[in-house]
């Protein structure tokens, strides 16, 4: 038990996927600019996440290890997440449009979202059993899904807040990134037992 809580405070606060890892940095720039589009895209990538770990995690022990085609990991888990957020596009179309259009182009870069391939690789690497895999892709998009709100909500707030001319938009956008990312490094002292 201690090691899945282990786990889950580890994955959300102390190795953060954007803010320690530097994963994912695309879409935590591009679908923050609203709080509704980051929630959403939290959502999406959370599911992807969770069953892309499932089904990477269940091909590399029962396929690609059995057969030897190891080195052919990179290639099929890009593949099974790339079926994964085709599949996810088209529930999204069909069930909640607004929530579509709000993602635009950002939702087939889910394909190719280093964050997403990184938990799959990093399980794997990791050797966790299958229950730990899920609660660590869960908790990684957890914490991925608080660096993309709390992000949104800071551009909110920059938005009807003045800001110097040269630093409107992106600059202040990234400086404010970059300090939450330092604030998240202070996560790193705190020893679990």
């Amino acid at each position: 038990m201690i090691q899945y809580i282990s786990i889950i405070i580890t994955a959300i606060f102390v190795n953060n996927i954007v803010f320690a890892q530097f994963l994912g940095i695309c879409p935590f720039l591009g679908v923050s600019r609203k709080l509704s589009s980051a929630v959403g895209m939290g959502a999406a990538v959370t599911f992807v996440m969770l069953f892309a770990t499932c089904v990477t995690w269940l091909l590399q022990r029962y396929v690609l290890v059995p057969c030897g085609i190891s080195y052919m990991q990179t290639i099929a888990f890009i593949l099974v997440i790339a079926a994964l957020v085709q599949m996810l596009e088209i529930v999204l179309k069909k069930v909640a449009p607004p929530l579509y259009q709000a993602l635009g182009v950002f939702l087939p870069l889910i394909t190719t979202n280093c964050a997403v391939l990184g938990v799959a690789i990093l399980v794997v690497q990791k050797d966790f059993n299958l229950p730990m895999s899920l609660t660590y892709a869960v908790s990684t998009a957890v914490g991925f899904t608080l660096a993309l709100v709390l992000f949104a909500g800071i551009r909110e707030h920059l938005s009807i807040v003045e800001v110097p001319r040269p630093l409107r938009g992106i600059p202040i956008a990234l400086i404010c990134a970059g300090l939450l990312a330092m604030a998240f490094m202070g996560f790193s002292g705190i020893k679990i037992v």
